[in-house]
Order: structure tokens, then sequence, then C-alpha cells
């Protein structure tokens, strides 16, 4: 029992708590009478023994408990005791043993002490331990005090008040002191205080709800030393035998080395994730500052706080190549180095003024993402960009920023720019595997931004070249109204093998062509370009359409076989030859229209024929015989004449337009000519309306589509004279050219188209046959055609001095803006092209000019 004074003064009896050392030793007791018999008996006793009270009352217990071998001893310690002599030892006894009936040996510790009766009589108290308590309450001290006092462990015990009530020599040993001074101390006396905030909360937790923490990990200094250390404590609440909690139980092992192997472990993941996220994002749009920009989406937050890259001005500029080897960034007479422009800047903290990294010089200003801007020539980074060595540039006092890597920028040798990464303070800060990752990544963009520059350089030349081989992108023809649209399968390259072109030919005629090399990029496109001159050069001679391919076929075939020292060895590079030609291999349709008939004729050369829409009709394939590719050679080409309407629209197109991987070639076809359906809108209309509902992004092969809507020249703009082989036909010609031309307001022409026309109808007498024919056509131009069954081509020569004629030919081409002549079906036409007087005239010749013929 226990007593606590209360606030009177009175004495209050409570009975004493659970978990007494009475509950584990199990202390039991009775007395012995006078008699030597069993007179009192306590409820422990029974518990110990295993007899009740009314069993053994008025017995000897040496009869009862003893085995029989040790009675007589017994009997005689009973009458030393009752003389009143203490005794205390050990008696082995019986449980269970009443009644004859066996039961398990026993070990009793029994301490009896002599007592006397109201009569004065001697007796005896006998106060009884089992010692098989005692010897687990003696193993468990010893295994506490081993766990406790012999851990490698720091061991803590802290009461319901989380004050230390005991702490193991280890603790001791790394705080200082010995383990008797730790007691009634609290974690602040070891921790900071946000630390011993952490630890107290997780103390008063487990002592609250009695769950266990385990590897919370504090961080904290030991007394005299700076260096920080990492533990991992684990707790767990301890109770009493009955349950009672009595306080928190702390063990604590220092992991400092485990968490520098842990981080490192994780800093090097961490950067084989960066390489490998580098290698997956970098380099994939092959442009300059996309590029840049994928390189720092990787690196910030991953790897840095923020950074930004440089690259050299030249570089961006399309120049040959960054200003030389390691960046030697030639200084100028200002003492800085070369110009770079800022591509990319990118930043994981919030936005507060930062400056820039330390060692750039007093009052350098970080530039913006696009400012062109010069290191300073003694700073750090225009050091990292001489040497081609990365620098290590301290944060300057008062910026955010801790430290910074300027990484030059590599590639073929040569420096082509600068990236710049930091950490801001509060970070880690960098380490040697963060040098050897920030070059990694630096170096693999540097060769991803050459390889752009290159890209960049070599299409910007591919463009030139394919731009110059596509006509103009609104080309004008008389009696069309022409609408044309290119796209190449290739859009990063945007060059290939497909064209069209739109030729204007003698009286006001116009050739339409569309062509397709097989093949892709470059080498279609040159393949493409060297076919389209040859085609305007066959075109201006006023060939025939089947004459054209039959001659194209012949240069497409020179162009794709060997010659020269390529000759002699044909048959051991035979592979290689063949592979060449197959570039040259290509399709064709040449079409040629005349605005006055409003005849068209076809030839083609294995492409796909010519859609034609007729006003208030259905699409119409046209049956033009497809002939072989260019380049085959052995078959010759047949041409078709279809004569067409007014407003009607004729398509000539390539096979990216109709035929993908996912669409059959008729139903490309079948799209195409249900997307004609409505050929009365505005021809560009048409064409979007075209490549908006067929599927043109497909990027499989290169896309060419011309257009074009008849007109054809109104009868009143056309004269057309039929003159007999007689001189009074050349009066008769002059006269008939003087009144159309008044007709149609052009008097200004008049006296030269006289001259001109009495020229050619004289030279047709003289040496052409059969009947003139004398034709005037007004569109954009005044075109006089004189023809006659002669197959004679007329010759420019030089007259001498002594010469009457030979003169008529050179007045021609000097007073006209162009001339020529051509083969019919029933002879040839001589004819000039003159501008009109509002038009882009030629100038009037000089009297030199004139007398020069003569």
């Amino acid at each position: 029992m226990s007593e606590i004074s209360g606030a009177a003064g009175d004495v209050v009896w409570q009975s004493s708590p659970p978990g007494s050392i009475y509950d584990y030793i199990k202390v039991a007791s009775f007395s012995i009478g006078p008699d030597g018999l069993v007179d009192q008996w306590s409820d422990r006793a029974t518990e110990l023994f295993g007899v009740a009270a009314d069993e053994v009352r008025g017995r000897d217990p040496v009869e009862v408990f003893m085995p029989a071998g040790q009675r007589s001893r017994g009997h005689r310690k009973v009458k030393e005791i009752l003389d009143g002599k203490e005794w205390t030892g050990l008696v082995p006894f019986r449980v269970n043993g009443i009644d004859g009936q066996d039961g398990q040996d026993g070990l009793a510790e029994v301490y009896v002490m002599p007592s006397e009766t109201e009569r004065g009589e001697r007796a005896a108290l006998c106060i009884v331990v089992d010692v098989r308590a005692l010897r687990r309450i003696e193993t468990d001290l010893a295994s506490s005090q081993a766990i406790f006092g012999q851990s490698p462990f720091g061991f803590l015990l802290f009461d319901t008040q989380l004050k230390v009530l005991r702490a193991n020599q280890r603790f001791a040993t790394v705080f200082g002191g010995r383990t008797t001074d730790h007691r009634g101390r609290t974690v602040h006396d070891y921790l900071s205080r946000p630390e011993a905030e952490r630890m107290t909360a997780a103390l008063e937790r487990v002592l609250r709800t009695g769950e266990s923490v385990t590897d919370l990990q504090i961080v904290g200094t030991r007394p005299g030393d700076a260096e920080r250390r990492h533990w991992s404590v684990n707790l767990y609440r301890v109770h009493s035998g009955s349950g009672r909690s009595i306080g928190v139980a702390g063990v604590g092992t220092d992991v400092t080395r485990r968490h520098i192997a842990a981080r490192e472990a994780a800093s090097a993941r961490r950067n084989l994730a960066i390489l490998n996220e580098a290698s997956a994002r970098i380099g994939n749009s092959l442009d300059l500052e996309t590029t840049a920009r994928e390189l720092l989406g990787v690196a910030v937050p991953g790897f840095c706080d923020l950074a930004s890259v440089d690259l050299y001005q030249s570089l961006l500029t399309g120049e040959e190549a960054p200003p030389g080897r390691w960046g030697s960034s030639r200084a100028d007479s200002g003492g800085s180095s070369a110009r770079l422009r800022r591509v990319a800047f990118a930043s994981a903290v919030s936005d507060v003024p930062l400056t820039g990294p330390g060692g750039e010089g007093d009052g350098y200003v970080p530039p913006e993402v696009g400012a062109v801007h010069r290191f300073p020539f003694s700073s750090l980074s225009a050091n990292a960009l001489r040497t081609g060595r990365v620098g290590t540039i301290p944060g300057e006092t008062g910026s955010l920023v801790q430290s910074t890597f300027a990484v030059p920028m590599v590639a073929h040798d040569s420096v082509i720019g600068l990236v710049q990464f930091s950490r801001t303070k509060g970070s880690e800060p960098f380490g040697e595997r963060d040098r050897a990752l920030a070059v990694e990544l630096a170096a693999r963009a540097a060769v991803c931004i050459d390889n752009a520059r290159l890209y960049r350089r070599e299409h910007e030349r591919a463009l030139i070249l394919q731009r110059s081989l596509l006509p103009p992108g609104d080309p004008e023809a008389a009696g069309l109204d022409i609408a044309c649209r290119y796209l190449p399968g290739n859009t990063a390259t945007e060059v290939g093998g497909d064209w069209f072109d739109v030729i204007e030919l003698p009286g006001h005629r116009t050739a339409l062509v569309v062509g397709d090399v097989m093949g892709r990029g470059l080498r279609a496109a040159v393949a493409m370009g060297e076919l389209r001159t040859a085609v305007r050069t066959l075109a201006l001679l006023d060939l025939e359409p089947a004459e054209v391919l039959s001659a194209l076929d012949e240069i497409a075939r020179g162009l794709g076989s060997p010659s020269g020292a390529q000759q002699a060895s044909r048959v051991a590079h035979k592979s290689r030859d063949a592979d060449l030609a197959e570039v040259y291999l290509a399709t064709c349709v040449y079409a040629v229209y005349d605005p006055v008939t409003r005849r068209c004729t076809f030839a083609n050369a294995g492409h796909l024929p010519p859609v034609l829409v007729e006003p208030g009709e259905e699409a119409l394939m046209l049956d033009v015989p497809p002939g072989m590719p260019l380049g085959v050679g052995g078959e010759p080409f047949e041409q078709v004449e279809v004569d067409v309407t007014e407003g009607a629209l004729l398509a000539l197109y390539t096979d990216g337009l109709v035929e993908s991987r996912d669409q059959p070639l008729d139903e490309g076809l079948g799209a195409f000519r249900a997307a004609l359906a409505h050929p009365s809108r505005p021809l560009e209309d048409v064409c979007d309306h075209v490549l908006n509902t067929l599927d043109t992004r497909h990027g499989e092969d290169d896309i060419a589509l011309l257009m074009a809507r008849i007109q054809g020249l109104p009868a009143e703009a056309v004269g057309d004279w039929r003159l007999p082989r007689e001189p009074r036909s050349v009066g008769r010609a002059r006269e008939l050219a003087r009144t159309q031309l008044l007709a149609w307001d052009l008097e200004p022409l008049v006296d030269t188209v006289e001259l001109l026309v009495s020229e050619l109808v004289t030279n047709a007498m003289r040496y052409g046959e059969g009947e003139i024919r004398l034709r005037l056509l007004l569109d954009r131009t005044l075109v006089c055609e004189v023809w006659d069954a002669g197959l004679v081509q007329p010759r420019r020569r030089r007259a001498r001095d002594t010469d009457e004629g030979g003169r008529g030919l050179q007045l021609v081409g000097l007073l006209s803006a162009a001339w020529g002549s051509r083969r019919t079906p029933r002879g040839k036409t001589v004819w000039f092209e003159l501008a009109l007087p509002d038009g882009d005239s030629s100038a009037e010749p000089t009297v030199e000019q004139l007398l020069s013929m003569f």
C-alpha cells in the first residue's frame, strides 16, 4: 500500500498500481503455530502450491509438501524455528501432493521468522518465493543489461515525460560524458530545433498510440564536430508486466556512410536516367534553337536549377563554320570574345531577380533570350570558350546562384557555343560526377546542334535548287486560267522529284507539263531539274508532243548511263550503273493547248491520265496512251488531240495525290474525280478543296497538281486570211494587217507590222510553196504568223554590202520582241511577236542599228 497526503492533512490509503515487483516474484506467506501445524494460509500460497487453505490448515507442512526423503530433516528445522531461530533456505516441495496424489517437483526459497502468540508461545511466519520466478527475473535482468549496456547502438530510455531515464555507454561515447550525465535530458539537448521537434512528435505518437516507428531519419552533429551526421532511429513503447506504459525506448544507428553511399548511388542512377532522357529528347527537331531548348528541358530541374545556352552568332547566320578550333573567338579590339546569341534559358526557381555568376567581371548582367552579346575577355566563360575546358564559376555575393558550370559545346574539334548549368543556394553542390555529366550533356547537344547547322545549310541549298526548278507561283498563259500546288513528300528537306511547268509557245499556245522522277530527296530533285530543263529546250523547238517525249526519252537514257572513263568499266560497275539509271527513270505527260482552236494535244510517258471536267459533266479521265516511262526506250510515243469547250477544267497531277500505302490507286482516282465535282468555283479554291479532301499528308511521295481552266481566244481577237501565191498578195497582206490593227486600236503598231508582214509574205512567195496564210492574234501581246507549204526553214544571215537582199530577217529580229519558225504538218510557219503599246514594249531601233544592216 502507499499513502498520499490530502489537502486537509488526512492520510489517504491507496492500492499499489499494477506492475509491482510482487507481481513478478509471486511472494506467498503462511504461518505455523506452536504445535508445528499450519494455522494461516495466504491466497498466494494457494497459487504457488496448488492447495486451498481449508485443505492445509491444521496439518504438518513437512508432511504435506516435502518429499519423504527430506521429511526428517524438515522436522528438525521446524523444531529449531519454534525454538526461536531464523532460517532461510531452499526447500523442495511437491505441488498438489495432498491425498497421495503425485504432483510436480518445485523449489522454493523460504524465509522463516520466529513469532510469538498472545499467550507467549513460539510460532513462525514463513515467506515463500518460487525460485523459478527469481531465476527468470535474474535472467531477464542479465539480458536487459547485455542489450542495454553492451549494445553497439545508441540506446535511450525515455519516461512518460519524454525525459531520459537511462542511456547506454555507446550513446555516451557519441555525445560525451558518463551514462548517468544524460538522465533528465530531452532531445532538445542533442538536436537542432527542427530535428528535435520532429523527434519529440515521434516520441509522443509512440507513447500515445503504441505504434512503433522504424528508420526515423534524424540529422545532427556530434559535440565538437561540424560534420553532419545521419542517424536511423527506431522507437517503441515499453510496458510493465501488467501492460502499464512506463516510457519509450529508442535505438539509434549512425547511417552517415550508408546515406552517403545511397546518395551517390541515387546520383549515379539520376545521371544515367538523365543521359537516357537526353538520348531520347535531344536532337529530334534538326533545329538549332529547338535543340538548345531540348537540352535545357532535360537538365532543368533534374540536374540543375537554371541553365542557358549561347551559340556563336556566325553559326546562326549561316556561315560555314564557328569562329575556329576550340572556339578561338578572335578577340576584337574591345578586348571581349566573339559575338554569341543566347538562344535558350530555363529556370526552376521562382521569379526572383537573379544576378549572374561570379567571375564574369564587375557589372556583368545576363542577357535576355535572343540577345546578341559578348562575354568579357577575362571572364571564366570566355576562358572556357577559348580553351575548350569546363570552368567552375562561383556565385556572386547576394545572388541566389551557388555555383555554375560553364561547359563549352564542342563538335568536330570546334567550339560552337557555351552551356551554363547553375545550382542555387540550398541545393546540393556540384561534384565531380556532376561535372562529367555536364560535359556529356553539352557534348551530345553540340553534336545535334552541329548536325542541325549542317542540315539547315543543306536545306537552304536544296530549297534554292527546288524553287529555281519550279515555275513561279502564278504562271500565266493565253486562253488559260492556271493554278498549281507542290507538296514535297519529305517535309524535312522540301525537295523531291515531282515537277510541273507552264511553257509559252509561239502563236499564244501553251505547253503544260507534269512529271515524276522515281525516287525522293535531293538526287531526285537534281534529276528533275535536268529533265525539266530538257523539256523547256525541246518545247522551244516547237516540236509535236510525241516528238518532245521521244527526244526526252533519249536524254533521260543518256543521263542515267555512265560516260567517259565510266564507260570503259561498265561491266565491273554494272550494279552501280543500274542504281544510277534508276534515278533518271521518270513519267511525264506533255500537253499543248491552242487557244484559237481550243484544242489540246496530249502525249504520255507512263504517267497517270489527265482529267477533264466539261461544264455540267462529270470528271472524265482522258484516254491517252500511257507509253513507257522516260529512260526505258524502245517504244514510240503516241499523241491524242482533244477538243475542249469554253470553261472546261483540265487537271494534271502526280501519283502522290491519289495513291498511298493506305489507299489503292483506284480508290484515290475515284476520290480525285469526286473532289472535282464543282469545277465552276475559283480555280484556287478548287485546288485547296482537292488537297483538303484527299489524303495529302501521308508523306510517302511528292505531290504536284496543275489545273487549267479553258478560256480560249475570242473570235474577234483573231485575224485569219489566205492569200494566193502572186505578187499582189504582199500589198493585200499589208492592207489586211493595217485594217485589223486599226480595228483593235493598235495604230502605233501599224507601220512596224506592215513592214514586217511585207518581209515575211515576200519570203514565203520567194522561198516557200503553195498557198500563203496570214494570221494575227491579239492577247497579252500581238503575234503575226505567215504559213506556207514549204519545208525549208528560214535562216538569218548577215548580208554583204553588195547584196541586194538578205536583210529581211535581220529587220524582223531588230523590230520585234521575238521571232521564229516551226514546222507544221503541211509546211512551216514563220512568226514574230510585238508588245502592245501599253505593255513593256521594246525600245525603237536607233538609226545606227538600221544602217548597220546595209
